[in-house]
């Protein structure tokens, strides 16, 4: 299965339809970001910068479970940034457009700087993380997540096995081919590298549970992200042999329900 144009050419990645996003990855990053603070364990009454916010999941768990003093959230994507303002900012908590590698806040404003599912997609991650340490007070906090692509984030595992079986030109796009730094070694050696001190790393692991194949296959077809973004590259033919392959190999419940792992990386370290 050989799409007739390039992927590049023809579906580039799309990170603008929130509701896509949200129904995708955003459902299971507000889970994953629960346990990621959970990790943490910070002092109440601080200043939070989330960079990369994307559709404010992690900013609105920072606000249920942390009681801060203020949460600011970052992004790029006008339309992430209007989602948020409708559906999470509050009285102590306000989202802006702008750049992970120059952010628009002052130098040491902030007690703790975090991202959720974003450092592998930027194109200078040295100098984000160089961004990050910039903002945070002396003694603050520095702290990111990843998907482990190319490990136990299933729900893209299975999909991109499939993906490259059917159409080897799939297996540089593949998440976990690309995005190679998503390793706890190499985390903790990149933060080291940045200057961070007393740095950890933790698997974080999170159930996806599809009711269905029907509701695991659905946000493959909304557009947002790599995966999704590629399935769009499809003509029909293609995309039914590609669910077909997905579906064979997926496990399943008693119920018909698919009980899945996904598994980040967190990475955490001080200024």
């Amino acid at each position: 299965m050989v799409p007739t144009q390039s992927y590049k050419a023809k579906s580039p990645i799309n990170w603008k339809n929130s509701e896509a996003y949200e129904l995708f990855v955003g459902r299971w990053s507000r889970l994953a970001g629960r346990e990621f603070l959970k990790w943490l364990a910070p002092v109440p009454g601080i200043r939070w910068l989330d960079i990369g916010c994307g559709t404010g999941a992690l900013s609105q768990s920072i606000l249920q479970l942390t009681e801060p003093n203020l949460v600011k959230g970052i992004d790029l994507s006008e339309n992430f940034i209007q989602y948020c303002r409708e559906k999470v900012a509050g009285q102590n908590a306000s989202f802006d457009v702008g750049d992970a590698l120059a952010l628009p806040v002052e130098t040491g404003s902030f007690d703790a700087a975090v991202s959720g599912l974003v450092l592998n997609f930027l194109p200078q991650s040295e100098r984000a993380l160089s961004e990050m340490k910039r903002v945070v007070r002396p003694g603050g906090m520095i702290a990111v997540y990843v998907w482990d692509y190319a490990g136990k984030m299933q729900l893209l595992r299975h999909f991109w096995n499939a993906a490259v079986a059917l159409d080897p030109t799939a297996y540089d796009l593949d998440e976990g081919r690309r995005f190679s730094n998503c390793k706890p070694d190499l985390l903790k050696e990149q933060f080291n590298k940045a200057g961070l001190g007393n740095v950890k790393v933790a698997p974080i692991d999170v159930w996806t549970e599809f009711k269905n194949f029907e509701d695991y296959w659905r946000p493959f077809l909304g557009g947002q992200g790599p995966a999704p973004s590629y399935t769009a590259s499809l003509d029909a033919k293609q995309r039914a042999a590609l669910r077909d392959r997905i579906q064979a190999g997926l496990p399943s419940a008693v119920d018909g329900t698919i009980p899945l792992i996904a598994r980040a990386w967190a990475v955490c370290g001080i200024r």
